[in-house]
């Protein structure tokens, strides 16, 4: 027996034995399953002599944005429960943060001393303290490194169920480190904060609009660097093993993303180049850069929604790049 479903007209082709019966079975609008909900018809043939099937139909789109949202959040939810119950890991990497944060600390101040103004690359020694420990909290936020999850999948062969959900892999995936962010801005951003604040002299934000800019700032740089980490782990659709281009991305992102030095301590054509032609300095140096108000308001603006249209890329890219690897999926494993 052979049932073909969808909105959209479906193909059919069969290779059957006609000394079977074929009939077309009306769905009744009370039934309960998905095919009620489509209100259409099903198509049924049974007998004997089937030798093979070959059936297409457009895959099934809910329309209703309120639907839309609420999975979203749902799955941002689980996200948020579920790195929640890693305790011990949260205390562990919040400790390791706030002691390299005290070593980058004392280094980029060592070099605001040793300069005649008391200026490195911009900034003063309250400005490098913000920039440091803040930078140490939002390291974890937008999780630079050790996602590996989507390239396990692929490798170990889980990712086809990825793929017979309702909800898109990069939409799934995307709502799930969304969740995470948000369980590490409260156990992993505020202790370095706090602890810089206990033992350094720190800039604080003197604009208004400082602060609601850099929770947009830091929001973008969330989704950009997911956008980021998706691809490198899209890899391994076509290569199996990704520990060349996570290595590659391990050491490019933490110089071109800001954390080990301020991009402004290069020259400024090697800046504006970066910033322009790249997504790293969306992930860390735009926000630390926005809450140390380094740059006037319009331009702080503007770096900002240079993060914004980076994010759209990205996302647009991490579309494209799934749909690719979806047309010709090879699942290694039983």
């Amino acid at each position: 027996m052979v049932v073909a479903l969808g909105r959209e007209p479906v193909v059919a082709s069969l290779t059957a034995d006609l000394t079977s019966s074929e009939k077309c079975v009306a769905v009744p609008s009370h039934a309960p399953d998905r095919v009620s909900r489509l209100g259409c018809c099903a198509v049924v043939k049974e007998g004997i002599g089937v030798d093979s099937v070959n059936a297409t139909s457009a895959r099934w789109v809910h329309q209703n944005v309120v639907v839309s949202f609420r999975t979203f959040a749902a799955i941002t939810g689980s996200g948020f429960r579920r790195y929640s119950t890693y305790r011990q890991a949260t205390v562990a990497g919040a400790f390791t943060n706030t002691v390299f944060g005290f070593l980058r600390c004392y280094v980029l101040l060592a070099v605001a001393d040793a300069t005649a103004q008391g200026l490195a690359g911009g900034y003063d020694r309250a400005q490098l303290a913000t920039f440091v420990w803040v930078g140490q909290g939002l390291l974890a936020v937008v999780l630079l490194w050790g996602w590996t999850e989507l390239a396990d999948r692929i490798r170990t062969g889980d990712v086809a169920g990825d793929l017979l959900r309702p909800v898109s892999p990069v939409l799934s995936y995307l709502a799930t480190d969304v969740g995470r962010a948000g369980h590490a801005v409260v156990t992993r951003l505020v202790p370095p904060v706090v602890t810089g604040l206990i033992f350094f002299d720190m800039y604080l934000p003197r604009r208004w609009a400082t602060v609601p800019l850099f929770v947009v700032s830091m929001a973008l740089a969330v989704v950009a660097c997911f956008g980021c980490r998706y691809l490198v782990n899209a890899s391994a659709y076509w290569l199996q093993d990704v520990r060349g281009p996570m290595i590659a991305w391990t050491l490019g992102s933490g110089v071109l993303a800001g954390l080990y030095f301020p991009l402004r301590f290069l020259p400024d054509w090697a800046a504006v180049a970066l910033w322009v032609g790249t997504p790293f300095p969306s992930l860390l140096q735009t926000p630390l850069d926005v809450i140390v108000e380094r740059d006037p308001p319009a331009l702080q603006a503007g770096l900002v929604a240079l993060q914004a249209v980076w994010v759209v890329l990205l996302l647009a890219l991490c579309r494209w790049v799934q749909r690719r690897a979806e047309r010709k999926l090879v699942i290694q494993g039983g």
